[in-house]
């Protein structure tokens, strides 16, 4: 979770919206399955963690490593789902070539020609990211779920 109180971070609104954009580049690559857009939001050797938000969906889900298999997990297991993941209330404090960032992200799915059925899921991302090639990637994401509604079993594909 962002600490606030931190002090020897960078304020320039400029670094820090390059590294909100990371987020938005991770989002928009799972919706628009844009898997290189996917990719380019992390860092090489990155790692997921979406169990918190899993285990409150009632599933189990592992920890990736890499982000070649973070890219291929996520393509392949959202396949048969439309998503839209909305990212508000970022927060990023920067330090150096590192930052952290907090997030909420709204994640819609439903199932691809069944839009009777939908879940609907609001989690909090608390993302570790590094600087890369003069570019900001996530090194680390951690995915907690704040409330979810609707039919968890259309993430049974997941």
């Amino acid at each position: 979770m962002l600490k606030t109180h931190e002090t020897n971070h960078s304020s320039d609104p400029a670094d820090k919206l390059a590294a909100i954009e990371t987020l938005y580049r991770f989002a928009a690559g799972i919706d628009l399955r844009d898997y290189d857009l996917l990719a380019s939001a992390f860092a090489p050797d990155a790692v997921s963690d979406f169990r918190p938000a899993a285990a409150k969906a009632g599933f189990e889900y592992p920890v990736l490593h890499g982000r070649d298999t973070i890219v291929e997990a996520l393509s392949g297991s959202l396949k048969s789902l439309d998503t839209t993941h909305s990212v508000s209330n970022p927060r990023v404090i920067i330090d150096g070539e590192t930052a952290r960032l907090d997030a909420l992200v709204e994640a819609q799915h439903v199932p691809t020609g069944d839009p009777s059925r939908r879940y609907l899921m609001k989690n909090r991302y608390d993302v570790e990211l590094v600087r890369l090639n003069g570019a900001w990637v996530i090194q680390r994401v951690t995915i907690d779920n704040v409330w979810r509604s609707g039919d968890p079993t259309v993430l049974a594909v997941i």
